[in-house]
């Protein structure tokens, strides 16, 4: 095992996965950050404590954003040694938890920054339906748009995550190809090649098992964009878990392959990358958050 946490959080979230992977349909929820500080804070306390989450517990900062989830601090492999922009894999150190979205941003979270002004652009859902669907059609500057109005709105430090970062909550402590075991298999994802007749087109986010972190749809569905400039491989690539912010930056990086995607470009270590600006059917975005 490459990926190395510590280990009281590692009995937290071997717990949790254990409890959602025991039942299928009706999986325990991990306790939320706001429900355990409450519960900390006594009956004398004027509100909740201000101490950051541990790993595992989820929260939302007001009732329209992103339900996240804290990841904890760790290393892994990043990489593979399959495909040149892949290679080569190196050993990534995430020194802080950190926050990440459990889901992908929905149109819901998007129209709402539309209704508020700080959204400008109004995605087509392509006949798909909007609310709990991923947002689609987005550019990077589009999602960077998102996380600014969401930072300036809640006043908490929102960003789109790194390629790292998103690739070590992507793995949850995994070095197999998916994060489920070596093969795509049916009924983890929604791909092109993710078992039965490709739907060609996204689902509800959280329409399958989430993996060990609790994130859903790091494999296919939309594909997301991270902080990171493009670069052709991992030769000179950070390794503290930052966004790598030189070389190629008027392309950026995409993750977790889409619903359009085969089956090899969904695997955790899979990365691509289009024009900043682009705006395409299949992609999308989660959000990320420091918490110091």
């Amino acid at each position: 095992m490459e990926t190395r946490v510590p280990a009281a959080a590692l009995t937290v979230i071997t717990a949790i996965a254990t409890l959602w992977f025991a039942a299928p349909l009706s999986y325990a929820q991990p306790k939320s950050a706001q429900t355990a500080a409450l519960a900390e804070s006594g009956p004398n306390s004027t509100g909740p404590t201000a101490a950051i989450p541990d790993p595992g517990e989820t929260f939302r900062d007001c009732p329209d954003c992103s339900e996240m989830v804290v990841v904890p601090e760790g290393e892994f492999k990043m990489g593979s040694g399959d495909i040149g922009t892949e290679k080569p894999e190196h050993r990534v150190v995430i020194a802080n938890p950190f926050a990440i979205g459990r889901r992908e941003v929905t149109f819901a979270e998007w129209d709402a920054c539309v209704a508020a002004g700080g959204c400008k652009y109004e995605p087509s859902d392509h006949g798909w339906g909007r609310a709990n669907r991923p947002v689609i059609d987005v550019s990077w500057d589009d999602a960077k748009t998102f996380v600014t109005w969401l930072a300036r709105t809640t006043g908490k430090k929102y960003r789109l995550p790194s390629e790292a970062e998103w690739e070590y909550a992507a793995r949850a402590g995994t070095t197999s190809p998916f994060w489920w075991g070596r093969s795509p298999g049916p009924d983890h994802a929604n791909c092109e090649e993710c078992g039965g007749s490709p739907l060609h087109q996204t689902t509800v986010t959280g329409s399958f098992r989430p993996n060990g972190f609790g994130l859903y749809d790091v494999a296919g569905n939309a594909a997301e964009w991270v902080e990171d400039c493009w670069n052709e491989n991992y030769r000179g690539a950070p390794t503290n878990g930052s966004a790598w912010t030189s070389t190629q930056c008027g392309q950026r990086v995409l993750r977790g392959g889409s619903f359009a995607s085969k089956a090899n470009f969904i695997r955790s270590a899979s990365r691509f990358h289009y024009d900043q600006d682009v705006r395409y059917y299949a992609n999308g975005f989660r959000v990320a958050q420091d918490l110091r």
